[in-house]
């Protein structure tokens, strides 16, 4: 199906550990290049990262030497509106600047902090059913290579198993708020491959 004719929306979706806020600066940048875009919330119930088909984000994690986050993770439980028992994790504020957020102004780690939005740490072990999108879909990815919560390689193996096109940005895994412009660039390619005449 031709897509030339049709206008994009660009839905952006952040990951654990901060909340839609994140994309502001991105959001200012797609919006500059003449995109549609919008950031909803992600309560972060289900499984992230870019997993083959049984796979778990936890196993994932295991393959690759360990990063700063894991020192930094903190659990609550609570009753969920099942009336069942659920874990959360969130990032200490304490450390989240350098788990996080590392090349941010020290202001703008504590605001990221305040506002973090938990984790179920279910979504660690559960595993992916069905085929992934990533392997019909075409993809792009950005690599923070001095991300402290997630492995550069992780994010690297991943990001090549599933043919993305990748930009490595010398960032932190708040890249997205540290480096707005970058990513929105990444974005605004993206569109231009798959919508011509679209972004800019």
């Amino acid at each position: 199906m031709s897509t030339s004719n049709l206008t994009p929306t660009v839905v952006l979706v952040h990951g654990a550990f901060v909340d839609a806020s994140s994309w502001n600066g991105v959001i200012a940048e797609l919006k500059a290049a003449g995109l549609d875009v919008v950031a909803p919330p992600n309560l972060l119930r289900g499984v992230a990262f870019a997993p083959e088909a049984g796979e778990t984000l936890g196993a994932i994690n295991a393959r690759y030497p360990d990063v700063p986050l894991s020192a930094a993770l903190r659990t609550f439980t609570y009753t969920d509106d099942r009336g069942e028992q659920a874990t959360d994790t969130y990032v200490d504020a304490s450390l989240f600047h350098d788990a996080v957020c590392a090349e941010a102004p020290a202001d703008v780690a504590d605001t990221l902090a305040r506002t973090q939005r938990p984790a179920s740490l279910a979504c660690f072990g559960t595993s992916v059913t069905g085929t992934p999108a990533w392997k019909t879909l075409p993809s792009w990815a950005v690599v923070a290579t001095a991300d402290h919560a997630i492995h550069p390689n992780a994010e690297r193996d991943m990001a090549k198993r599933a043919g993305s096109e990748i930009t490595e940005i010398d960032a932190s895994h708040a890249v997205l708020a540290t480096h707005p412009a970058d990513v929105a660039a990444v974005i605004a390619q993206a569109v231009k491959a798959i919508f011509p005449g679209q972004a800019g």
